[in-house]
This record gives structure tokens, C-alpha cells and sequence, in this order.
């Protein structure tokens, strides 16, 4: 009797552990640190996460590998990250975090610029190569799976033969600035959509807009 309570109790442990983890989320905004690349379209994943602070009223702190943050809305806990380790080295801080707070693979949501999407065009999806996108590929190395939700905001590819790089670290031209505004609070949306619907009905409701 005493073995089958025991194994009850175990096994609502084991359940309630996986309960909670799937109500934990954890949203990476991909971008540099320093100044100097604050106001560039590389850096728009900090950008979306800064906006969505302003909107759920958080702050970030400096942490390991990265500035966190953290908020909760109807039941969930969403832990935002912004990765200190420079774009191309990502993945390592993602892991990190993924692993310390025990947080699923299908909630997490990574945030990126896209030169292959218009400017202030907003995709989700579900899975992918990482498209060239330094950030991406070590997310990809680390998880080791191609096969993570990302979140990817248009830039734009408005540079000639050559010059992807000084564009994307490149800041905003002012009609892009001018627009950026609406876009960013979009943003904010689109993750508690994320966070509270799901990644297919977040998929259906701003792919595209």
C-alpha cells in the first residue's frame, strides 16, 4: 500500500512538474549589445522586446549571457531574454536559459530581422534553415534541430551586391522610423498571442500583416 501511494504521489509530482514547464515561455530577442547598434535593423529583436517591457510594464536586468526580463499574463510566466554574447554566438544563451528554467522546446520563440521580408512584415513560423542569419545558425547548433518557433520582423532589402552587412547594421531610414512605432506595438501582440493562443492560431492571425 505504502509502494502505490508513494507511486501516486509520484507520478502527480511528474505531472505537475509538466504542468507548470508548459506554462513557462521564454521569448529571445536576437540583436548586439553596445550602444552603437541599439537604433540598427539587426538589432530590431531587442527593439520588440523593449517594446513589449513598455507594454507589460517590466524591466530587464543583466544576467548570464544576457539582460532578462519577466512578466506574467492569465496564468503564464514569460521570461524574455536578450542575449550579451553578440549575435553570431545566440544559441549558447538560448540554451542556457532554456535549460535553467526548464522551459519546453515548443515555447520558446525567437525573434530576428529578415531581409527577405518587406519592411514591417511580420512571419511566424515553426520551423526552417536559418537563411544565411548568423543568430539563427547558432540557435540551430545548439538546439540542434531546425525545428524551433521564430518569430521573424521584414527589413527589408533595399542594398546593393555586397553590401548586406552595412545595411543591416544599418540604422532606420526616417520613413521606416516613422512606421516603426505601430510595427513594434504589433509586435507586442503578436507574442502574447504567442504566449496565450499558441503558435498556429498566432500563425493564422499575423502572418502576413
Amino acid at each position: 500500500m505504502l509502494h502505490f501511494l508513494k507511486s501516486i504521489f509520484t507520478i502527480n509530482n511528474a505531472f505537475l512538474a509538466e504542468t507548470e514547464a508548459m506554462k513557462k515561455f521564454l521569448i529571445i530577442g536576437l540583436g548586439n549589445i553596445g550602444t552603437e547598434y541599439s537604433e540598427t535593423r539587426h538589432n530590431i529583436g531587442f527593439k520588440i522586446l523593449d517594446a513589449l517591457a513598455n507594454k507589460e510594464q517590466f524591466s530587464f536586468e543583466i544576467a548570464k549571457l544576457g539582460a532578462v526580463g519577466s512578466y506574467k499574463i492569465k496564468g503564464r510566466s514569460v521570461l524574455c531574454l536578450k542575449p550579451s554574447t553578440y549575435m553570431n554566438l545566440s544559441g549558447k544563451a538560448i540554451k542556457y536559459w532554456m535549460d535553467k528554467e526548464k522551459i519546453p522546446l515548443e515555447n520558446i520563440l525567437v525573434v530576428t530581422d529578415d531581409i527577405n521580408l518587406s519592411f514591417g512584415t511580420l512571419r511566424v513560423k515553426t520551423k526552417g534553415s536559418d537563411g544565411g542569419h548568423n543568430g539563427l545558425k547558432d540557435t540551430q547548433l545548439f538546439l540542434q534541430t531546425t525545428s524551433y518557433n521564430r518569430f521573424r520582423f521584414g527589413v527589408g532589402s533595399d542594398f546593393g551586391k555586397g553590401r548586406q552587412v552595412d545595411y543591416v547594421l544599418g540604422e532606420w531610414n526616417e520613413e521606416e522610423k516613422e512606421k516603426l512605432g505601430e510595427r513594434l506595438s504589433k509586435s507586442a501582440e503578436l507574442i502574447n498571442s504567442f504566449v496565450l493562443g499558441g503558435i498556429k492560431n498566432t500563425m493564422n492571425a499575423f502572418n502576413g500583416t
